[in-house]
């Protein structure tokens, strides 16, 4: 009886040291800044964490809004660019330029004189939005080089034609054009000649166009085909 009596105190003492000993260890892990998580079935709660910590990487490096995640290669050389692809985004003044999901350069521009909204027709100084395309490349613009865009898109050609604003005959070759991936008319009331062009991004100063300065003109010129996607978002 005595001997068991010792058994039990010497364990409980035992129990005592081994708590002790988990309670500092869990105190010092506290001060350096250590955290616990309860384990989870099957590892869920592991897969879970890092998909979150991936998805906040991924977010991070997403220099514009809705589109996928992207690497960035500023030093990409041009000629090496395969699929340029042109996101502008009026609000930030910006244009970035994608090849596949690698942002491989992103430049300051200019706008129309009035940059607020959509183009509606002719003379608005508005700057169109929407999905483009490159219908046709200058290399001796008024301003330097130019791309000239495919507006009016099929949006817009639809919207004016509800509106009255164009004739059906109208509506129709603006939407032949750009079944065939050609330049729409520009002389109806939606008006045309939406280009992207050089001259200079130090401020909202063109007719509707989208203004660079003459060295990224000359790089984007370089890398932009026929045919090239053009976004142009709010």
């Amino acid at each position: 009886m005595k001997r068991s009596l010792r058994v039990g105190r010497l364990r409980c003492t035992e129990a005592k040291r081994h708590g002790s000993w988990m309670l500092w260890l869990w105190l010092a892990m506290v001060a350096a800044g250590c955290t616990f998580q309860s384990p989870s079935p099957q590892g869920q709660l592991e897969s879970t964490s890092a998909q979150e910590v991936d998805k906040t990487a991924q977010e991070r490096s997403r220099p514009f809004e809705d589109l996928k995640p992207v690497r960035i290669d500023y030093l990409r050389p041009t000629e090496e660019v395969r699929s340029a692809e042109l996101y502008i985004y009026k609000d930030k003044r910006r244009l970035y330029v994608m090849d596949g999901d690698v942002l491989v350069r992103n430049y300051p521009i200019g706008l129309g004189k009035n940059p607020k909204g959509d183009k509606k027709c002719e003379g608005d100084g508005r700057t169109p939005e929407g999905s483009f395309f490159i219908c046709f490349k200058n290399p001796r613009s008024r301003f330097f080089k130019s791309l000239a865009l495919s507006y009016p898109s099929q949006r817009h050609a639809e919207q004016a034609f509800a509106a009255g604003l164009i004739s059906p005959t109208q509506y129709r070759d603006i939407i032949l054009a750009l079944d065939r991936l050609l330049q729409p008319p520009w002389d109806t009331p939606l008006g045309g000649g939406i280009y992207i062009h050089g001259g200079g991004a130090h401020g909202d100063w063109t007719d509707g166009c989208i203004a660079l300065y003459n060295s990224d003109m000359s790089e984007i010129y370089q890398m932009a085909r026929l045919g090239t996607r053009v976004e142009v978002r709010p």
